[in-house]
């Protein structure tokens, strides 16, 4: 559809310019042309070198200036000659090309109305409609993968995630801001919680030891029809501001899996406060020092084992019973009670979201 909006203004600005004009794609290709014969040939030599610099460049008898996305251009326009007339017919196509474009992507392009579908962008009773228009099909299973990246990410890191789906139709990578790129990938029914940590996992793997050491994968739920793409976006989002308060080793975080952790993120921090104060009647929790509180980590997670705790901990069976009636003379919780771990735990995790100070969405 694109490029026969370039053909119409390449064949209205033929006798204004009076020169062969015409537009090539990133492979090369020509895609519109005054002369309807080049169409689909091929420009083997040097045209590529028109789509790695910001300004008009020469090559082999054309003028050539690409335009379209400022990260990574997918077209350049080119005019015959190569003196200044033709540098400038080049730069004015190429502004009047790239309006249309974006014109054309704001109106008609896939990709374009995902993302405002899944930053909620778009009144919910125009998504039919334009998703009709577009020829999408509202049935499908997808879900969002939210990848994170601690410092910018460049166009290669894109460039790589999106070659793992190369089915536009279906899958569509975004870019959401500097260091995040959404995923939204369609999916079968039967698919599991454990396949989709395996997809992000590979998602990750692909992309190199610099960028994969400094990124996290947040994973929605699984959502049918297009409108709730928004909820399975911002519940990637949430999976990531939680896994870094509560699973800070995690690099590939689902919010299904989240838990309790969950519960307690939505909570205000007003009655998280007054938890804690409650649950610490005769003493705060920060009066328990550091060796206290590694007691209790690993009790926790030795499923409240006094033996294998003692064991993993390399202390005396006597030694660990000591530190637990410690721990309840202190707090008045006894933590080989089931009901009073339960509460410790809770807790524990309440105070570790008050110091996080996280981001709601």
């Amino acid at each position: 559809m694109a490029n026969r909006l370039f053909q119409s203004v390449v064949h209205q600005m033929k006798d204004a310019v009076g020169r062969t004009i015409g537009v090539v794609d990133e492979t090369g290709t020509i895609v519109s042309c005054t002369e309807l014969g080049r169409i689909g040939d091929v420009l083997v030599s040097g045209a590529a070198d028109a789509f790695s610099v910001n300004s008009a460049v020469t090559i082999n008898g054309n003028t050539y200036r690409s335009f379209g996305s400022p990260m990574q251009p997918e077209y350049s326009v080119f005019v015959e000659g190569n003196d200044a007339l033709a540098e400038k017919y080049a730069s004015i196509l190429a502004v009047s090309l790239s309006s249309i474009k974006q014109y054309y992507d704001e109106k008609y392009d896939r990709g374009n109305f995902i993302k405002n579908v899944m930053l909620d962008n778009i009144l919910p009773g125009d998504i039919y409609l334009k998703a009709r228009e577009l020829h999408f099909n509202n049935d499908s299973t997808r879900v969002v993968f939210l990848l994170r990246f601690a410092k910018t990410n460049d166009t290669t890191v894109f460039d790589t995630i999106q070659s793992l789906f190369p089915d536009k139709n279906k899958d569509f990578v975004i870019n959401i801001n500097e260091t995040d790129i959404a995923v939204i990938k369609e999916i079968s029914v039967a698919v599991e919680s454990k396949d989709l940590e395996k997809l992000a996992r590979s998602i990750v793997d692909s992309l190199g030891a610099d960028a994969a050491g400094h990124s996290v994968v947040g994973i929605g739920t699984t959502v049918k029809g297009i409108k709730d793409l928004a909820r399975s976006f911002k519940e990637a989002q949430v999976a990531l501001e939680v896994g870094k308060v509560f699973d800070t080793e995690k690099t590939i975080i689902s919010y299904e899996n989240l838990g309790i952790a969950r519960l307690i993120y939505q909570l205000p921090s007003t009655l998280c406060e007054m938890f804690l104060r409650e649950v610490f009647k005769r003493g705060s929790i920060d009066t328990l020092d550091h060796e206290t509180l590694f007691t209790i980590q690993k009790f926790f997670e030795n499923n409240l084992n006094v033996s294998e705790t003692s064991r993993k901990l390399f202390v005396h069976r006597n030694t660990l019973v000591y530190r637990l009636e410690k721990i309840r003379k202190l707090t008045g919780l006894d933590l080989r009670e089931f009901d009073d771990a339960i509460v410790f735990k809770v807790a524990l995790m309440v105070k570790k979201y008050l110091d996080s100070s996280p981001i709601k969405y």
